[in-house]
């Protein structure tokens, strides 16, 4: 399902117009990169977290060059589906 797809259901369900349904969906993505842009996770009650999982500093090898190089501590977005979610899903 793509992002036009989205909106188009959004739009058939609820009666606003595609446009209004496609800035809405926009919005939120926007939103939930700029929250976890900030350091902050984004709860959504019965549907799941946006959060940030911190991946530690490690060594690794480039093979071509046969050295070692030092990958940083960093951030990296993941999606945690809630228990009525994962549920409706399986």
């Amino acid at each position: 399902m793509t992002k036009q797809d989205i909106v188009n259901q959004i739009s058939k369900k609820t009666g606003v117009d595609k446009v209004t349904a496609l800035a809405v969906v926009e919005a939120f993505m926007e939103q939930v990169k700029d929250s976890l842009g900030a350091n902050e996770n984004v709860y959504l009650r019965g549907f799941g977290s946006f959060i940030l999982k911190k991946r530690a500093q490690k060594t690794a090898r480039n093979i071509t060059q046969n050295t070692t190089m030092i990958i940083p501590e960093h951030n990296i977005p993941a999606f945690k589906p809630a228990k009525v979610f994962f549920d409706a899903v399986k």
